[in-house]
């Protein structure tokens, strides 16, 4: 029932149980209250004014609230559920048009928050369905504002302030609450249409109905104040899913980017494009608004993150989205060897391809290797849900993992595999990303606790909400993750409180508590323990075991971790320092043979075991390091009187490796040459394996 031009407005006020004006809706709470009247634009008639209140779910009203509409929750207990006022709305307004002789009405709000961030968010989650009309409405602050361009901006208007500027003699405390709004926004849109403005309702604001996906290619321009950053998305969510969160606002065509970690997994971030910086600004106020039982943070974010993200520039993937309003399943550990053929079948006839095989995308490296990724398109929903139903089924001797995907996921899987050298370059100079004053603790000060038993999904955020109120007393960059030999998280976790007392505190109270389905040991700890744990060594009921080696230092509980890099490690990483003069058999001969078990002091780095709290806003959690300005390792190299380069010891790259090349045919390969392995296997980031055998007696390595 709604034209471009309507012969009539509906013109509408709302409020709910918490905050009010500017910032209604942005506390999340239920609409309570609904008054509407119709008015004739031709004729300069109205209709009946409607005062319909709402039970809402949570009957606690702010103070705000009960001071400035005076209603109470045993009144609004006694009144009809938003589904049965929507239902009642829709008959009263189509009765006072047939009253009226018209057929056709627009909604007209005091601004965007009722329409935007009130009524398409609630029904959203209450899976309500809303009647066409509630996509199409104007807006009075910006029709005023057209009318009298003299008048304030439009963000600092009210209805008070735009009836004061028509002088119009309305007295608020006359009436009840939302009855004079109404009736003074109806005496404000007379005014407009009166012989003097003859103001002419013709672009309503609209809402969209679905969210359009779409290719984003990277010479695009986007605006840095259309784009946002959510946070602590659950890691199945779709596209789909966050257009929703964000259920009012419209969101450009292809605007969704959710963000992969460094193993192409989701990380629980997304990046969005609005249509406008108006449309961003609504969502940044629905930061911590929940989906379901998450709350998800919002962050103003870049267009350049935008694109580096979701923009591409492949032909290949630009024909593969060009079939629009098609839902993208994501398959992962296929075989290498698997076929067109073998996917198609492995999805079967109950979920057909759309396009056959033109509908099947595989991911491969530069050089045409597979990598075990494809994405599939389908042409409805159900087909896509048939296929999820196969979710780590087999393909041949391996299970198979769908996900619900996106345009913006397509783009950047296929960037992230295509930009990946067949040979990784020689690391950026590094120093560690925690500062002086965070260096981890040592120490017998039981300031520490140790989480065990946590999920294997577990990450910061989950840690953070399972500690609860005391999140307060962590010290920063205070979380440590424990990883296994494969590098994946062990169970365990160090916290670093403020205090020994604090620590006691939170072992106390949240010892044996739940996280997701699994409880977890929480006991109190030292730096010194923590220490060892973070460098091999075991922490137990038995007591302490420091870290495997051949021969223990005798002094090993007075070793300490700074986190700071010593001057002639920095000089190692110098330009001229990564390819030195090759020395001579007869020198490394004269080398002394010794074997050092543990590397100098200083130089053991964990920051691969260590996330950092807080987090900065904008940008995800990282784990790893931070490129050393040139300045500063220049300066590390002369504050002391150490040679360039250790002596003796330089640091080779090798380059056409076969790609079945192990660790002992590269020691094969420098027979007769000595190396200093020991000396810097804190400094270059090997597996367990490895530095097992790079730390082994020289005399095994001969082969």
């Amino acid at each position: 029932m709604t034209a471009s031009h309507s012969d009539s407005l509906v013109v509408l006020f709302g409020a709910t149980a918490g905050a009010y004006g500017a910032k209604l809706g942005s506390d999340e709470r239920e609409l309570i209250l609904l008054v509407w009247q119709v008015v004739d634009l031709q004729n300069k008639k109205v209709g009946t004014l409607h005062k319909s209140l709402v039970k809402a779910d949570n009957l606690d009203l702010s103070d705000q609230c009960r001071e400035v509409s005076g209603l109470t929750p045993e009144g609004l207990g006694k009144a009809e559920p938003l589904d049965r006022v929507l239902q009642q709305f829709s008959q009263l307004v189509s009765s006072d048009l047939k009253v009226l002789g018209r057929s056709s009405y627009t909604l007209c709000s005091d601004g965007q928050l009722l329409i935007r961030q009130v009524l398409h968010p609630e029904t959203s989650k209450k899976n309500y369905l809303l009647s066409d009309c509630f996509y199409s409405f104007y807006d009075l602050r910006k029709e005023f504002h057209t009318c009298y361009p003299s008048s304030a901006a439009v963000k600092d208007q009210t209805i008070k302030t735009m009836a004061e500027y028509l002088g119009l003699g309305t007295d608020e405390a006359e009436e009840d609450f939302g009855v004079w709004q109404v009736k003074t926004m109806v005496a404000i849109i007379f005014s407009m249409l009166s012989e003097g403005c003859n103001h002419i309702f013709a672009e309503p604001e609209t809402v969209k109905h679905k969210y359009e996906t779409g290719p984003c290619s990277k010479s695009e321009t986007v605006d840095s104040e259309t784009v946002i950053r959510a946070r602590g998305l659950p890691w199945q969510s779709s596209d789909q899913d966050i257009a929703r969160f964000f259920k009012g606002l419209n969101i450009a065509k292809g605007g969704v980017a959710l963000c992969l970690n460094s193993q192409g997994r989701r990380n629980g971030e997304a990046l969005v494009r609005f249509v406008n910086s108006e449309q961003r600004d609504l969502a940044l106020e629905r930061h911590k608004h929940h989906m379901g039982s998450r709350y998800i943070e919002v962050y103003k974010a870049t267009g350049e993150e935008f694109l580096k993200i979701a923009g591409g520039t492949s032909n290949e993937v630009a024909q593969f989205l060009s079939k629009e309003n098609q839902v993208i399943i994501r398959m992962r550990g296929l075989p290498f060897t698997a076929t067109q053929e073998d996917v198609l079948g492995f999805l079967g006839p109950e979920c057909p391809v759309t396009g056959g095989k033109e509908g099947l995308l595989f991911v491969k490296y530069p050089d045409g290797r597979p990598t075990g990724d494809a994405f599939v398109l389908f042409s409805c929903e159900e087909y896509a849900q048939n296929a999820l139903k196969k979710h780590k089924e087999i393909l041949g001797k391996r299970y198979i993992e769908l996900f619900r995907s996106t345009a913006a996921e397509v783009q950047q899987v296929l960037n992230r595999y295509m930009s990946t050298p067949l040979i990784p370059t020689l690391p950026t100079p590094i120093i560690p990303v925690i500062p002086p004053p965070y260096t981890i603790a040592t120490g017998s000060v039981r300031d520490c606790v140790r989480l065990r038993g946590l999920p294997y999904t577990a990450g910061i955020d989950d840690i953070l909400e399972f500690m609860g109120d005391a999140t307060g007393d962590i010290k920063p960059h205070g979380v440590h993750m424990v990883l296994n030999q494969q590098g994946r998280p062990s169970g365990d976790a160090f916290i670093q409180m403020k205090s020994a007392d604090k620590a006691f505190m939170v072992a106390q109270k949240c010892h044996k508590k739940m996280m997701k389905d699994r409880y977890v040991e929480v006991f109190q700890c030292s730096g010194e323990e923590m220490n060892f744990v973070l460098m091999g060594g075991t922490l137990n009921r038995s007591g302490l075991s420091p870290p495997p080696c051949l021969s223990p230092p005798a002094a090993y509980a007075a070793f300490q971790t700074a986190a700071v890099i010593p001057a002639e490690a920095a000089a190692l990483y110098q330009p001229q320092a990564l390819l030195p003069s090759t020395r001579t058999p007869q020198a490394s001969a004269a080398a002394p043979p010794t074997v050092t078990y543990y590397p100098a002091q200083a130089a053991q780095l964990y920051m691969n075991y260590t996330a950092y709290y807080p987090s900065p806003p904008v940008s995800p959690t990282t784990v790893g390091y931070i490129a050393a300005p040139p300045g500063a390792v220049a300066a590390a190299a002369t504050a002391t009187h150490t040679p360039i380069l250790p002596q003796p010891g330089a640091l080779v790259r090798m380059q056409g490796l076969p790609y079945n090349t192990g660790m002992k045919e590269i020691l094969s390969f420098f027979q007769g040459y000595q190396y200093a392995p020991d000396d810097y296997n804190g400094l270059i980031q090997l597996s367990d394996q490895a530095r097992s055998v790079l730390q082994a007696p020289k005399e095994w390595v001969c082969l």
